[in-house]
């Protein structure tokens, strides 16, 4: 019973957050709690279930418990394996594979720990679980919450379309990634121009590498005017060389000619929850939308835009984490 209380109070926190600003990761939390209290509160009341579901729902969750984690280290390995062989070698293309080989190391850890029984392994492993458990809870309320954040509605009241830049191809031309963006933000602008009677404006923002001949979004604008959009409709922000800039700078853009207008913000859908909670930092009122992401790619990239995340927080996550070790050690102290 206390455990559906503490689901419900946790589910009102995520709708009251929601209700204030959809673009707070602590909704994502809050849910996250919601749907695992849930959870516990089904699982302490399966004695009392009809004959023969129990016993379907322990052999269930036995097979997600034992083989979900072999089978996810596995798809992570091929994925940062092929990651490797279409992306080249990168850090952010190792993740997948990195992610992969962890779980396979804790895994193994445990199962040398019930073979040998050693109490520093027994303690290495606990504190892995617990380090484990806590990165993966974040991990699934970052992408659950990022889905459902997806698939909002588009707002109405846009004044502006902000294109993303993503880095071009051979210094000037706009490669197929910030592509699918540019034929999304145009999607939008049509979207919003049909249903307010008058055109926004769109800006593509992005400024230039050092492996860039043009800024990412003189790069945008002619792909676009190329493509048969208005050129009058276009303003392009050449500054910017991160998702932060990307909105700093794009604020001043939309300030200096409208002040207190509002947007919508197009980059790809693993990038589209990250980007929200940077706009809301900037203090901009703007929607993210995202575009589609060849699937090969999704994974790495949404672990990179959820490590990126937890940094954002890193005093309340690493201080976490850090407890979680020390809880280990004073276990090993006491023992």
């Amino acid at each position: 019973m206390i455990a559906f209380v503490v689901a419900a109070a946790c589910l009102l926190l995520a709708m009251v957050g929601v209700l204030r600003d959809r673009r707070r990761f602590g909704n994502a939390v809050y849910l996250g709690l919601a749907v695992t209290f849930l959870g516990i509160g089904l699982l302490s009341g399966i004695d009392d279930a009809p004959p023969g579901l129990a016993e379907t729902a322990m052999v269930l969750l036995v097979l997600v418990l034992g083989l979900g984690p072999a089978v996810l280290a596995g798809l992570l390995c091929a994925n940062g394996v092929k990651m490797l062989r279409k992306e080249g070698r990168s850090p952010a293309n190792l993740l997948a594979l990195l992610a992969g080989l962890a779980i396979f190391g804790v895994m193994g850890l445990t199962a040398a720990t019930a073979a040998t029984g050693s109490p520093v392994l027994g303690l290495i492993t606990g504190t892995s679980l617990l380090l484990l458990g806590y990165v993966s809870f974040l991990f699934v309320c970052f992408v659950g919450y990022a889905f459902l954040y997806g698939r909002l509605r588009l707002r109405r009241d846009a004044d502006y379309v902000v294109v993303l830049g993503s880095g071009l191809i051979e210094g000037h031309r706009v490669p197929p990634l910030l592509a699918s963006r540019l034929d999304r933000g145009r999607e939008v602008w049509e979207a919003l121009a049909a249903r307010n009677g008058y055109a926004p404006v769109l800006i593509t923002s992005g400024g230039q590498g050092p492996d860039e001949t043009v800024p990412e979004s003189h790069a945008m604008a002619d792909y676009l005017i190329d493509g048969g959009f208005p050129a009058a409709a276009v303003v392009r922000e050449d500054r910017s060389r991160t998702t932060e800039e990307n909105m700093l700078y794009s604020r001043e853009l939309m300030e200096r000619d409208r002040p207190d207008s509002a947007c919508v913000i197009v980059t790809n859908n693993f990038h589209a929850f990250r980007a929200a909670l940077t706009a809301r930092r900037a203090g901009i009122d703007g929607q993210v939308v995202g575009s589609p992401t060849a699937a090969y790619f999704w994974p790495s990239a949404t672990l990179r835009e959820f490590a990126a995340v937890f940094l954002q927080y890193k005093v309340v996550n690493l201080g976490i984490c850090l407890t979680l070790v020390l809880l280990g050690v004073l276990a090993w102290v006491v023992r």
